[in-house]
């Protein structure tokens, strides 16, 4: 029998925020568009064994089914990410952070609003924009239809699965091109130090995005790193061990307060 559509408000299972305890230093992390937690969990077990205090709430309208997308904002997931940075300020000494794809977007806002809050930011493969022609659409297709192909799973090694929409909610990708469009152009106020890393196959976000952010952003301490056997969902790909492992490191160098180890 075919498997029942989930109903609304309900919790795909492994798609729940996590909250890992650590040291004085925290990382926010933020998931993905259609995206859930599942996506960076490995990647926050391994921030916590190194010593930090990690977060990663669960976007409005994400971890149930497409359709709540569609009646979710830009604002929506930028108040929920707010509210979690609020509750690691309150238990750490500083906070760095992180994202995958559209979590590095509104990771990218945070510090554009909050910047005394926002020690250093860590992105993987953030989107800022799309080359595609067919996203001329967009604004045609919200009209005709409430969701689309999707974007999610664009991952090179056999076997991990992204948990995320079959489907991308076409309304809600809208809000996501207004959140383009507002990060792009305050991207100069942007003065965290700033690690990047960028797959070289990426079938979801173009090389285009991390040259737009590099060229643009006023912070005087940026890094890239490449990812060369890794598509869009790095953190789930062949390249995770080392994203996690140079995070960490990198963390460490530019926080003076972070206690980790090396592992």
């Amino acid at each position: 029998m075919p498997q029942a559509a989930p109903q609304a408000g309900s919790l795909m299972p492994g798609a729940a925020p996590f909250d890992l305890p650590g040291g004085s230093v925290g990382v926010l992390l933020c998931h993905g568009f259609t995206s859930t937690p599942q996506s960076l969990r490995d990647w926050g077990e391994h921030l916590a064994a190194a010593g930090l205090t990690v977060r990663c709430p669960l976007l409005p309208g994400h971890g149930t089914r497409w359709q709540d997308a569609n009646v979710s904002t830009e604002e929506d997931w930028y108040r929920e990410l707010s509210a979690a940075l609020d509750d690691l300020r309150g238990r750490c000494s500083s906070v760095v952070v992180a994202g995958l794809s559209m979590g590095g977007t509104l990771a990218l806002r945070l510090a554009q609003r909050r910047p005394d809050d926002v020690a250093a930011l860590v992105l993987v493969n953030p989107s800022l924009l799309t080359e595609r022609r067919d996203a001329r659409l967009l604004p045609l297709l919200a009209r005709l239809t409430p969701a689309w192909a999707p974007v999610a799973n664009d991952i090179k090694k056999p076997g991990p699965v992204e948990l995320a929409y079959p489907r991308l909610p076409t309304r809600a990708a809208l809000a996501l091109r207004r959140l383009w469009t507002a990060v792009r152009a305050d991207l100069g106020s942007v003065r965290a130090p700033l690690l990047v890393f960028r797959s070289v196959t990426d079938h979801v976000v173009e090389p285009a995005s991390t040259r737009v952010l590099l060229a643009g952003i006023g912070s005087t301490d940026s890094t890239e790193v490449l990812l060369h056997e890794s598509y869009h969902v790095a953190t789930l790909d062949n390249d995770a061990p080392m994203v996690f492992a140079r995070s960490v490191e990198w963390i460490r160098e530019r926080v003076p307060a972070a206690q980790v180890s090396s592992s």
